[in-house]
């Protein structure tokens, strides 16, 4: 990360199968991005498509190469600004919850597949078998993860080693109200922020799908100092806008008492100890 980076965080209703009015409706948050100079939005897991795990969510998705990616790709040239965005992706007989980079100077979409599915996931979904390299774009190098993901540190740290300045955690996370959700996501993703020395950002899908699942507004940023930057916990659909310091991130890998990953010790953890040693 080399410059400052400001960055949306859109808490956003999406409705299950309306592709063309979900992505009517980002339209809109893209622009007041847009307006207020931002450089990169980030909406919740399965956004232009809406999330459930039962159908009709295995009716509405598409490919990866299919109109709803080629519209997020017009609309990343059209307003000049890179978006993440999630839908269902059909490929083959398999259905993937997959997250899409969309950039102004790409006609394609990049995408990451969720690897950690939720046991409700795992009768629809089905799980990616690789962590993809990271994406790129604003001048940041950023590993992407979907909701259940976030539970697994080995995948954070896993990013972090190579080289990801920012993690971006989309989330589509039912039930509980928004400041039950905000807590519980502060009990684990200041610890991957501040272990890792990543910037963290999160944001979870808002409202009623139309198929019977509500979900709480909720977007967090966390500095790679594990401490809360910025966050929102409320009824309303919301974007958050933070900016993420190149200074504070160099700040902390400069410090050898707050960067972590240089002194790292993965050999002692690869050969099984027999029980009982003591070396």
């Amino acid at each position: 990360m080399d410059r400052d980076v400001r960055i949306a965080l859109v808490s956003c209703r999406s409705v299950i199968g309306d592709t063309t009015g979900n992505l009517c409706r980002m339209e809109q948050w893209i622009i007041a991005a847009r307006n207020q100079e931002t450089h990169l939005v980030c909406f919740p897991e399965l956004s232009i498509t809406g999330y459930h795990v039962r159908p009709p969510i295995d009716t509405v998705a598409e490919s990866i190469d299919g109109p709803c990616s080629a519209r997020l790709a017009d609309l990343a040239k059209k307003y000049n600004i890179s978006i993440l965005a999630g839908m269902a992706e059909k490929s083959g007989n398999r259905l993937y919850a997959a997250h899409l980079l969309a950039q102004p100077d790409s006609g394609q979409c990049r995408v990451y597949r969720k690897l950690h599915l939720g046991p409700p996931e795992k009768e629809f979904f089905s799980p990616a078998s690789k962590i993809p390299p990271l994406f790129e774009a604003c001048g940041l190098r950023i590993g992407v993860q979907l909701c259940y993901d976030a539970h697994f540190p080995q995948l954070s740290t896993h990013m972090a080693i190579n080289g990801a300045d920012l993690l971006i955690i989309a989330h589509a996370s039912p039930g509980r109200s928004s400041e039950e959700k905000l807590a519980s996501w502060m009990r684990h993703l200041p610890a991957r922020a501040f272990d890792n020395g990543v910037y963290v950002a999160a944001v979870n899908a808002a409202g009623d799908n139309g198929f019977g699942l509500s979900f709480p507004p909720v977007c967090v940023l966390i500095s790679p100092e594990g401490k809360l930057l910025a966050s929102y916990a409320d009824a309303d659909e919301y974007m958050l806008m933070a900016d993420l310091s190149a200074q504070k991130l160099r700040a902390v890998r400069d410090h050898p008492m707050k960067y972590f990953l240089p002194n790292r010790r993965p050999e002692i953890y690869r050969a099984k100890q027999k029980a009982g040693s003591t070396d």
